[in-house]
């Protein structure tokens, strides 16, 4: 099946946008949210923009944000900020808030602590230096992370943040598909978007306009708990519907009863799904060349894929590396994914093996 790093996708989507907007001065925003959006929360989800700042874009998603009363999170690169303070200045006027994506968004796992210690630092030394302040929150490239990055990122009070939903945005998804996504957030989760892609700007209004429809709003990611919460720093009011857990909320932590564990994140609607998996090393030593294997629920059929290629599509599924994550260190976890279409059946798979050995 189809297999979707993280490869020249970037680079397109900015030639196309610089093309269409001419870099300039960077003007102050003022974050102009309506007092009526304000009044009728009944709930807080994290609106997240991987990658930037990009010049000919980050300006047009932020006027996009401001005008429709949006707030959200920027996890910014390093090497992206450091050329780009007005960006990163601007960011933070329009009442964004700014969280740490590594310096040049390597496979983190892969890394050494010292290697891991330079990332994060030298990004939180930059976007301190921009804003007069360090980033709280911390997203790891592709996902993927480990009790050593987790290490590190205490080192810095740090709060690592992952997510709920991917709009798919990286993946060339069209403006329908990101807004369909951001309408399967719940109360307290957090959508993966990026600061590059010109329909990510383009689907700003709809989105607005769904929350606003189901008295969802836009809030800020709370560094004690990682969830969504108000933008200052509270909960929903107790009358307001109780948050439905995310997949990654609701599953316990390995226990250490196997040699492996899997967990499953689906996000169901229509007739399709995505499907993010955590596979978690247990052992005391790596695991490398990994193949997953589990069987997918009745109806449903994978269609595109990412960390990992599938195959067969439906049935007994084996899922293999992507070549670079292919080695899971010991008590380390990867991340991987797959959207799938369904016929009513959106179960998660059963049956997971890590290179023949069962998961818990």
């Amino acid at each position: 099946m189809v297999s979707t790093p993280r490869p020249a996708r970037r680079i397109l989507a900015i030639a196309a946008t610089m093309a269409a907007a001419a870099v300039g001065t960077v003007a102050a925003l003022t974050l102009a949210a309506t007092p009526s959006q304000a009044a009728t929360c009944n709930g807080y989800v994290g609106l997240t923009f991987d990658d930037g700042p990009t010049p000919g874009n980050t300006q047009n998603l932020l006027n996009a944000l401001t005008s429709n009363g949006l707030r959200a999170t920027f996890f910014d690169e390093g090497q992206n900020a450091q050329p780009n303070p007005s960006l990163v200045q601007a960011t933070k006027n329009a009442g964004m808030w700014i969280g740490n994506h590594s310096w040049d968004h390597p496979h983190m796992t892969g890394l050494t602590t010292a290697q891991m210690n330079t990332e994060i630092g030298n990004t939180q030394s930059a976007l301190q230096q921009i804003t007069g302040s360090a980033p709280k929150l911390f997203r790891p490239p592709y996902g993927e992370t480990s009790s050593a990055l987790k290490s590190v990122e205490a080192q810095y009070g740090l709060t690592e943040i992952i997510w709920d939903v991917d709009s798919q945005d990286w993946n060339s998804a069209s403006v329908a598909s990101i807004v369909a996504a951001n309408a399967r957030l719940t109360n307290g989760q957090i959508i993966l978007m990026h600061d590059w892609p010109a329909n990510t700007v383009a689907a700003i209004p709809q989105i607005a306009a769904g929350l606003a429809s189901r008295n969802l709003c836009a809030g800020m990611i709370s560094p004690a708990t990682g969830r969504a919460v108000a933008p200052d720093g509270t909960q929903p009011p107790p009358s307001s519907p109780a948050a439905s857990p995310s997949p990654r909320q609701s599953s316990p932590p390995p226990t250490g009863g196997g040699a492996c564990r899997v967990t499953s994140a689906v996000n169901a609607w229509n007739n399709g799904l995505t499907n993010n998996l955590t596979i978690t090393n247990n052992s005391t030593s790596a695991v490398t060349n990994w193949r997953l294997t589990f069987t997918l629920p009745s109806g449903q059929t994978i269609t595109s894929g990412w960390n990992a290629t599938y195959s067969p599509s439906s049935g007994a599924v084996t899922a293999t590396n992507a070549g670079y994550n292919s080695t899971i260190a010991a008590g380390g976890s990867v991340g991987i994914g797959y959207q799938a279409t369904h016929t009513g059946n959106t179960a998660a798979p059963t049956g997971f093996a890590l290179n023949g050995v069962a998961c818990s």
